[in-house]
């Protein structure tokens, strides 16, 4: 498990689909780690959105169903980090998750559905899809706080 240690908060974009809008680049601008959880996008061009997110700061992806070319094929499907002690695991689909992990959140994507909530002790964290809209689904993001004061999470809305 990788361990590491930030004051600042956390970043967490997920189903971008080949689509990095300006917007989350300047909401996620001041974070002190991104996560990427999955879909960035099955194009060769699609590479450069985890290249762009990495010049604002450290980034830890995990793999998506759509990310089929080639450059995906290094992601993990799954990813576990400690943040200044909090325990992390990245999934995209959720129901890949294998329960028995020892974690204190689960961050995952796929639904485009934003989630925020405590369950069973653990912290369930979805940022929505922050690329292209799907049916009436908002566009959004996540950040999360990781410190002596607790594991939180908020869910932010992209101003389009």
């Amino acid at each position: 498990m990788q361990a590491i240690i930030t004051e600042r908060p956390i970043g967490v974009i997920s189903d971008t689909h080949g689509l990095l809008r300006h917007e989350a680049l300047s909401m996620l601008e001041g974070c002190g780690l991104i996560l990427h959880l999955g879909d960035v996008g099955h194009r060769d061009e699609d590479a450069a959105i985890l290249e762009r997110l990495a010049e604002l700061a450290p980034l830890a992806t995990v793999r998506g169903n759509i990310d089929t070319a080639p450059w995906a094929e290094t992601l993990p499907m799954t990813r576990d980090l400690a943040v200044n002690g909090w325990r992390l695991h990245l999934v995209h689909v959720l129901r890949e998750f294998d329960p028995a992990t020892s974690c204190d959140a689960v961050l995952h994507g796929h639904s485009h559905k934003p989630r925020n909530e405590w369950q069973d002790g653990r912290l369930l964290f979805n940022p929505g899809a922050a690329g292209k809209r799907r049916f009436r689904l908002p566009i959004t993001l996540g950040k999360l706080w990781a410190d002596a004061r607790g594991l939180r999470g908020a869910i932010l809305h992209l101003p389009l």
